[in-house]
């Protein structure tokens, strides 16, 4: 595991000898847009593991993404290397179909600590929640981002995210009956504690959620990158395309559905992705992940 493999691998060119919020933040951006989140591997007959070196070998020898528990694993291998005070943190993702939070922690996140201020980073999530820059752990204050407004909110020690989205111009609406334009302003993301845990915690979710039939993840087939102005989104066969603020504080959004013949060149055009087993992609769920 070479730290400048890793740096070839995001295409980062920067200096990384001083630790501080601008280094780390670049190195972040330049990570969720190399880095899909993607959940492909079991969809393709291959087993997610959360050992660091398999990660490793996944995410930059063989350039895929990943999921949570892979794409926060190696940053925080990544930045612990470089010197920052890094804690994994679990969390709880809000369902909105159920209007609750997950029974069990089933997202993995880091704190950073820089010049006494705490700091979210989280390269994992994907879609149109990922954040494009650490946010600070300060409670009820808007964080504006490329992507949205998004706030951090506390009570009793439990830490709530959310993001305050944008309305969307969809200009072939038709070809979606369950893209849900704008019935809701602000959604709430995860829930968290700041408990300090290890990679061991979440290796029984990690076997569960990539083999539980109705999991989210066996249900659905995605692959989201972020690019320089959006976010591309694979699941199932519908490709969508954001554009973040597009004109008058809109979010262009283009959806089209790709035939199964166009799955592996989309992958590698859009996503820098190629497999080495056949990918079967599936929809069965109604969760929305937007």
């Amino acid at each position: 595991m070479d730290i400048k493999e890793y740096f070839a691998r995001i295409s980062y060119r920067g200096s990384y000898d001083k630790l501080d919020l601008a280094t780390l933040t670049d190195i972040f951006q330049h990570h969720i847009r190399a880095v899909p989140f993607e959940n492909l591997s079991i969809h393709c007959g291959e087993t997610i593991e959360l050992d660091l070196e398999a990660t490793y070998n996944k995410i930059v020898k063989k350039k895929r993404g990943g999921w949570c528990m892979e794409n926060n694993h190696i940053l925080s291998w990544v930045l612990k290397t470089l010197g920052y005070d890094v804690t994994l943190l679990g969390s709880k993702v809000y369902v909105p179909e159920y209007d609750a939070y997950a029974d069990e922690i089933d997202h993995l996140l880091l704190k950073v600590v820089l010049e006494d201020k705490s700091y979210i980073v989280d390269g994992g999530f994907g879609m149109v929640y990922q954040i494009w820059q650490p946010l600070e752990l300060v409670a009820g204050t808007d964080q504006p981002q490329t992507p949205g407004v998004f706030r951090l909110l506390e009570e009793h020690g439990l830490w709530y995210l959310e993001k305050v989205k944008r309305k969307q111009w969809v200009p072939n609406q038709s070809v979606s009956t369950s893209h849900n334009v704008e019935k809701e302003v602000c959604r709430r993301v995860y829930l968290f504690t700041l408990q300090p845990r290890d990679i061991e915690e979440f290796r029984a979710r990690n076997t569960h959620l990539q083999t539980a039939p109705d999991s989210l993840f066996v249900t659905k087939s995605m692959c989201s990158l972020q690019t320089a102005n959006g976010v591309r989104v694979l699941v199932g066969w519908k490709l969508t395309e954001i554009k973040y603020n597009y004109k008058d504080n809109m979010d262009l959004v283009e959806i089209r559905i790709l035939a199964d013949d166009e799955m592996e060149e989309t992958l590698k055009e859009k996503f820098n992705v190629t497999l080495d087993k056949k990918f079967v992609p599936i929809n069965k769920s109604r969760l929305s992940l937007f």
